[in-house]
């Protein structure tokens, strides 16, 4: 067989060489799964705005460019954008579950494990989203006590609390009207825990947010040693409150988790891989420091997320 010379191939194999050059030349080279862009959400809170301003950073540390739709609106409407595929990925609370399925008498929301492991299978099933590893914060109502009088009566949980008062014990709650007349919030604590805060123990707040109750509670206002609040608020540890547990599970847990489009978790096999880690670390005393650094000492979530992702990688 003869060898043609590379630099004068034969007419019959240059014509072959073209055709086959010639739609490598022309097509366009096609994307990885992990170049396409991941557009990331979150809720309009400032929790919800750095836990997804992190998530952004985990993925672009592992180059997957990012889009930011960060405090995109209310939970309806980023719950919504994500299952219309108009966002890819947010941090959402398991025991919203409830709400999304119209399951809240349900009982597993109150248990951990189980709530994750209920919405995982549902929104699977019914949306084709899949739920990562939660953290271990459980973004709840709560009542919290001021530290002097944790410490002076031995107060750490419900339980305790229900025993001070037995004893009669100083004790007088800021809170909002919802959170007293609620039958998910103040008096299933009562029902529960098995004690009863008559309106002399009360002091009753308009509107529902916790800043004002707990800087009620830091200024002992009207004899408040006590206050309404949610789980990971950031001023709980700058006003030195401490959030009593609630080992019988008289509220719903609500333990962030990162939810995604199934179609993007197919596309990025290792992101549970990546994010597990992020998550894992989040106790309720980190996401009380971290939310503290945004709303108390008016740092910017990026820049907060930003230290947290490299105080994990040390």
């Amino acid at each position: 067989m003869s060898r043609l010379p590379p630099t004068l191939p034969h007419p019959g194999r240059r014509a072959l060489l073209a055709a086959a050059a010639a739609p490598a030349l022309l097509a366009p080279r096609l994307p990885r799964a992990q170049d396409r862009p991941v557009t990331v959400g979150s809720k309009l809170d400032t929790e919800g705005a750095l836990l997804g301003e992190m998530i952004a950073q985990v993925l672009e540390a592992q180059k997957v460019p990012v889009q930011r739709r960060l405090q995109l609106g209310p939970t309806r409407i980023v719950r919504e954008a994500l299952i219309a595929g108009e966002i890819d990925l947010y941090p959402e609370y398991t025991g919203n579950g409830a709400f999304f399925f119209q399951m809240e008498d349900d009982p597993a929301w109150h248990n951990a494990a189980q709530a994750a492991e209920k919405v995982r299978g549902l929104d699977a099933e019914r949306n084709r989203l899949v739920w990562l590893r939660p953290a271990a914060a459980n973004n709840t109502w709560a009542i919290a006590v001021r530290q002097d009088l944790a410490r002076q009566a031995g107060l750490k949980s419900l339980d305790d609390l229900a025993r001070h008062l037995k004893a009669d014990g100083a004790f007088k709650l800021a809170a909002s009207a919802e959170f007293v007349e609620s039958p998910a919030a103040l008096p299933s604590f009562q029902k529960a825990y098995g004690f009863t805060l008559p309106p002399g123990r009360l002091l009753v707040l308009s509107g529902g947010d916790t800043a004002v109750t707990m800087r009620a509670a830091a200024e002992r206002l009207n004899g408040v040693n006590a206050a309404m609040v949610y789980g990971t608020d950031g001023a709980i540890q700058a006003l030195e409150l401490v959030v009593l547990d609630d080992p019988k599970g008289a509220q719903i847990v609500y333990q962030p988790a990162p939810v995604v489009r199934q179609a993007v978790a197919e596309r990025l096999p290792k992101l549970g891989e990546w994010l597990d880690p992020l998550f894992a670390s989040l106790s309720l005393e980190t996401l009380q420091k971290l939310n503290s650094r945004i709303v108390v000492e008016g740092q910017p979530a990026r820049q907060v997320a930003a230290a947290h992702l490299r105080g994990l990688a040390r």
